[in-house]
């Protein structure tokens, strides 16, 4: 839970046991009533839990906050997300495919690289970005072995390899802004930390760490602004484009 939200937390605890303490006083200056004071008692213990529940409840989901997740957003969303890359305002974070070295499925080539299962993967998902038009879209990769041949697997060309696209931090966000051409979409593959920086520097601090093969959604306006749309995973996308 936050700092801030303990802080406030503990304040408001010591409101109520300051404001129980004086009406217990000012009601029984003399003679303590036990059946009033343990009725007193319990709705302060049931007040008590009900805060911090509130507290832990609203803690919790302001902590991981991600993105929206584009497959069960309204009709009304994806439809914009399918104007906005007619209009080529569109950025996409693609997360590489799954890992050789972290997986005990066979390597598509070097270790470094990425798997068979992995390829076959980055395949489908390319389908998929070919479905939306690729005409007006450019593709940089990082230059790391798994995430040029995701980006291979997806488009079946080698992209163009970005050096800031595997170095990241707190220069992502504006590093894409720069990148990003008006009237064209843009291809990102890069990787989980790169897209977890973006993120905590967009409001996400706390976002789960994105699945391998998924997409993160950013619009880009003609004057620069930036609005994250949503996430897309592997498995997500036939319920986006309605197959």
């Amino acid at each position: 839970m936050p700092a801030i939200l303990l802080r406030n937390f503990f304040t408001f605890v010591s409101l109520l046991r300051y404001l129980y303490i004086s009406s217990v006083a000012r009601i029984f200056p003399t003679i303590d009533n036990e059946r009033n004071m343990t009725s007193r008692r319990v709705k302060l213990a049931s007040l008590i839990a009900t805060v911090v529940a509130v507290i832990v409840v609203t803690g919790f989901v302001l902590w991981t906050k991600s993105p929206t997740h584009l497959a069960n957003a309204n009709p009304s969303a994806k439809a914009e997300l399918l104007k906005d890359w007619q209009a080529g305002e569109v950025v996409a974070l693609v997360r590489h495919a799954e890992r050789c070295d972290q997986s005990s499925n066979p390597c598509l080539g070097p270790a470094d690289g990425i798997t068979r299962f992995g390829n076959e993967s980055s395949t489908a998902v390319g389908q998929h970005f070919m479905r939306l038009g690729m005409a007006q879209t450019d593709v940089l990769s990082s230059p790391a072995t798994r995430t040029v041949q995701t980006s291979h697997a997806m488009f079946g060309t080698d992209p163009v390899s970005q050096e800031w696209l595997v170095t990241c931090g707190k220069t992502l966000r504006n590093d894409v802004v720069a990148h990003k051409q008006a009237h064209r979409n843009l291809v990102l593959v890069s990787h989980s930390g790169c897209i977890g920086d973006f993120l905590a520097d967009t409001g996400f601090p706390h976002a789960a760490k994105s699945e391998y093969g998924s997409s993160l959604f950013l619009r880009i306006d003609t004057n620069g602004q930036l609005q994250v749309l949503g996430i897309v995973n592997p498995e997500d996308w036939n319920a986006l484009q309605g197959k």
